[in-house]
């Protein structure tokens, strides 16, 4: 009996997803999912993408934890809007979590919405949030064989971005092991090595990214 259960929490999900993907199509702003494993470095690369974006390009980010604020305090001294979601215990956010987070801010003062989702390979892909891009995190350290032990992740990504690409001689990292998992999944996918603490790779990052958002509309027109 659990999976209608199942069945009608996605649904109900979905319906809200539905609703929030209206509400930032009707404001233009453009939502980032980034999923990852705790550790990942889902907060130093928003940091590190936002210091690059265009400045015309206004982002804000919603923070994901099942405690504590710590990641949005580093967001926060970065000036950058954010509100805090707690979980409690949940694995994932929800689109009903988005949409009360997004009282909490001025959609109209952000054209890019990161959303840093809880840090799990599984739970977080399977609840749509509104109009997202999908972006997985994978990082050297957790190990080369992500994708073929979580193919699901990887299967809803628009990009992954393999991180911490700094340490990747140190443990002797396997990109086309990492390669071939992942395109058993998602044969298009981009895959782009990066490292937040040399820079290596952001560029070409922002640059896909950037392109995926819509030119802000002038006061006016």
């Amino acid at each position: 009996m659990k999976i209608p259960v199942v069945t009608q929490i996605l649904k109900a999900n979905d319906s809200v997803a539905r609703e929030n993907a209206v509400l930032f199509e009707e404001r233009g702003v453009t939502l980032l999912n980034v999923m990852a494993s705790p550790g990942a470095g889902k907060t130093s690369l928003i940091l590190a993408t936002a210091a690059r974006l265009d400045e015309g390009l206004r982002p804000g980010v919603v923070e994901g934890d099942v405690a504590s604020s710590i990641d949005a305090d580093r967001i926060a001294e970065a000036g950058i809007p954010v509100v805090q979601i707690n979980t409690g215990g949940n694995c994932h956010l929800d689109a009903p979590m988005l949409r009360s987070a997004l009282e909490h801010l001025d959609l109209d003062a952000l054209d890019l919405l990161f959303v840093e989702n809880v840090g799990n390979l599984i739970c977080p892909s399977n609840y749509r949030l509104g109009n997202d891009t999908a972006v997985v995190v994978a990082s050297v350290p957790e190990g080369f064989d992500k994708p073929h032990k979580y193919p699901g992740i990887f299967a809803k990504a628009d990009m992954i971005l393999v991180n911490k690409w700094d340490l990747a001689d140190v443990f002797d990292f396997d990109l086309d092991f990492f390669t071939r998992g992942v395109r058993m999944v998602n044969p298009e996918v981009p895959i782009l090595p990066v490292s937040c603490r040399d820079g290596y790779g952001l560029d070409a990052w922002v640059s896909w990214l950037e392109s995926r958002i819509p030119s802000p509309v002038p006061p006016g027109v």
